[in-house]
Order: C-alpha cells, then sequence, then structure tokens
C-alpha cells in the first residue's frame, strides 16, 4: 500500500494535492501526518522525504517526493488521474503546471488557512490580476469541456491541484464570477474535500509562522477551529 506523507491540514496546501486525489478515486493509502515545527518547517520531513518538504509518496522502497510527480507517478498506475480524452488532458496538465508554478500573490497573500474567515485589508492589483486570471482559466475549463469539473464530467488531477484554492475562496471571500463560485462550492461539498476541512478544524497545532501570515494581509473575524 502507498504511504502519504503529509503536513498539517489546516495548512498544507500541496499535501491537499495527492491527498484528496487519492481519496476522491478510491486510491488506497496510509496517511503519515507530520506536523509543522516552529522555526524549522523543513526539518523533520528530511526523515522521509529527500526535499525536506510535502507531500512526499512511498511505494514500498520506492519514494516520489513533488506533488506534480507524485500525479505523474499515480497516472502510470491506476486510470482517472487525468482526462481520457486528448485535448481535455492537454488543456488539464497545462492548468496543473500553471497552478503549480504561478499564482504567487495568491498564495503570499491568501495562505491556505481552512479553519478561518478573513477580511483581507486591500486588494493589491497583482492579487486581482491573479484572481482575473483563475477566473478566467476556470470558466475556460468549465465551458470548453462541460462541466462540472475542470476537465468534463469527472474529478481528476487539474482538479486536485485547485482544490487549495477553493479553500482560499472560502477563508478569504475572494470574489469571482458565477461559474466560477459555482464550481467552488461543488469542490467543498466533495466527501473528501469534506473529510479534509473537518479533520483540518479538529487539529490541535498553531504553527506561529503560519498564523502570521493571515494576521500580516488581513482581519480574522471567524476562527472555527477546536480550541488549541
Amino acid at each position: 500500500m502507498y504511504r502519504l506523507h503529509i503536513a498539517n491540514k489546516n495548512y498544507s496546501s500541496w499535501s491537499l494535492r495527492p491527498w484528496v486525489l487519492m481519496r476522491h478515486l478510491d486510491i488506497s493509502f496510509e496517511e503519515r501526518l507530520t506536523p509543522f515545527e516552529a522555526g524549522s518547517n523543513w526539518t523533520p520531513f528530511r526523515t522521509f522525504s529527500p526535499s525536506g518538504m510535502v507531500p512526499c509518496l512511498e511505494d514500498g522502497e520506492r519514494t516520489v517526493w513533488e506533488s506534480l510527480a507524485i500525479v505523474e507517478y499515480l497516472a502510470e498506475r491506476h486510470p482517472g488521474i487525468w482526462p481520457a480524452d486528448e485535448e481535455a488532458r492537454a488543456w488539464a496538465r497545462c492548468a496543473s503546471s500553471e497552478m503549480h508554478a504561478g499564482f504567487s500573490t495568491l498564495r503570499s497573500l491568501c495562505p491556505m488557512n481552512c479553519g478561518v474567515r478573513v477580511k483581507l485589508h486591500h486588494m493589491p492589483d497583482a492579487l486581482a490580476g491573479n484572481l482575473a486570471r483563475l477566473d478566467e482559466l476556470w470558466q475556460q475549463g468549465l465551458t470548453r469541456f462541460g462541466g462540472p469539473f475542470l476537465a468534463g464530467e469527472s474529478f481528476t488531477a487539474v482538479d486536485a491541484f485547485f482544490a487549495p484554492v477553493a479553500f482560499r475562496v472560502q477563508s478569504f471571500g475572494l470574489e469571482l464570477g458565477v461559474l466560477s463560485r459555482e464550481y467552488v462550492e461543488r469542490m467543498l461539498a466533495l466527501p473528501a474535500m469534506q473529510q479534509w476541512y473537518e479533520e483540518a478544524l479538529a487539529e490541535p497545532w498553531r504553527e506561529a509562522g503560519h498564523e502570521a501570515e493571515v494576521q500580516e494581509n488581513g482581519t480574522v473575524i471567524e476562527d472555527r477551529r477546536l480550541s488549541s
């Protein structure tokens, strides 16, 4: 059985991607969660991850790290990771790669923190640009391939890559077009996403660096996590 190493569900957007994909597609795995440590986020992960980062997948004696590499590794072994249609698959890979490498302002100003609701201090032009591109990309996929998911009727890797954005939209009240808002609601309603969210709220850990990232750019107006 696969072993998937992840970090805090409340914070770790990178961990969410392979986790939600494998859970939604019923690919069996053992979850190993190692919480972030204050002041040294990467050090604890060096015991299992060559890069010292999560997620990291173990398959017997083989170790696969980086979310995009993990997805491609799984795609060689399981159906349904990428769309069956060649055009949709090409688009899905492009969109996933864009998310993997881009949207830096969205990442930095709206870090994933599932349990809080935040009012941003202001909307910088760079963040507005990221949201406009996100909206454009999502609407393109939903209209071109017919929905309800980004590359067609089935949840695939491209949806997994944007799953953390759905939590960011919820936490920060980010404004998007109608089709994109409906897509976020569908994503948040998925059983795998609901499981991740509920387990994130129940986590006892608070990591000062991740908490400070949120408070630096906005005001926390609600915290739905269980008391630590």
